[in-house]
């Protein structure tokens, strides 16, 4: 930099000694245990300088340097407050780094150094965000319509995402209606309706199983209707869904014999409530 003749004197009788590639590393290593990012930058540049003069110098250690010094400088700054050194840096890794920024609520430097080291989705963004929903449906100041269409613009359809999860998160906040509303973004029904069920919204969690068109899941949701309606009104709600009403006589004609009769008797259907009488008296 100061245009020396000494440079390359001195570059010279390094390599002679055969000492380069161990200089380039040293000066490396070393300006990850400086704290003044100038003095980190004097190191980087030497060796910069340096491994232009060996052959196939593996660049992957110099470019990991910058990437974890940029991330220690972002942390370190006093609006921050985390002054880590290099090695608590590594020994804590860059996941529990993130979980400590999640916690003190900094999901807009959380999010940047994940983009900036190029981490997975599950492993990095969506994890954020999905603490960041989690925080956001914790705050009572605005209503359940504003909360959710908030937190569907910022997420959309992030890969890695479950609103199920954050809709979880506001029920166990006693907010059920946000957690409602919530689970009309979440795509796959098999994680809307165990939550729906725990709500007691069965009726709705029936809908969505049928909408789905798994029939486990609706003969799932059926079973649970049973078990938590009185006898006249489960059949009174199989009535307004006929898709479930045909999957549980299916289900009795297998297993309940008896309740199957007393669906005919309900429709009044006298012509398989005959066939079944037939059936019953030659078995």
């Amino acid at each position: 930099q100061k245009e020396s003749q000494k440079a390359d004197e001195y570059l010279r009788e390094i390599k002679e000694q055969k000492l380069l590639p161990e200089a380039v590393s040293q000066c490396i290593e070393a300006a990850g245990y400086e704290h003044e990012p100038e003095t980190q930058k004097s190191l980087l540049r030497a060796a910069s300088f340096g491994k232009c003069f060996i052959d196939k110098f593996p660049p992957e250690s110099f470019v990991r340097m910058c990437q974890d010094l940029r991330v220690l400088n972002a942390i370190r700054d006093y609006q921050i407050g985390i002054p880590l050194t290099f090695t608590q840096y590594k020994r804590l890794t860059i996941e529990v780094l993130l979980d400590r920024l999640v916690l003190r609520r900094l999901y807009p430097l959380a999010i940047r150094i994940c983009e900036y080291l190029r981490l997975s989705e599950i492993q990095g963004v969506s994890r954020i965000l999905a603490h960041w929903a989690c925080y956001k449906v914790q705050q009572k100041d605005k209503s359940d319509e504003e909360v959710a269409h908030a937190i569907n613009q910022k997420l959309g359809d992030t890969p890695g995402i479950s609103y199920s999860e954050i809709a979880a998160r506001a029920y166990d906040c006693g907010r059920t209606e946000l957690a409602i509303k919530l689970l009309e973004y979440e795509p796959r029904s098999g994680e809307q309706v165990p939550l729906l069920l725990k709500m007691k919204r069965s009726k709705l969690a029936l809908s969505k199983a049928i909408e789905s068109g798994d029939t486990d899941l609706v003969y799932t949701v059926v079973l649970h209707l049973k078990n938590e309606l009185n006898r006249g009104t489960f059949f009174m709600t199989l009535q307004n869904q006929p898709v479930a009403l045909s999957l549980y006589r299916q289900f009795c004609k297998h297993q309940e014999r008896e309740t199957l009769k007393d669906l005919y008797n309900q429709d009044d259907n006298h012509q398989e409530l005959g066939n079944f009488h037939v059936h019953s008296s030659y078995a």
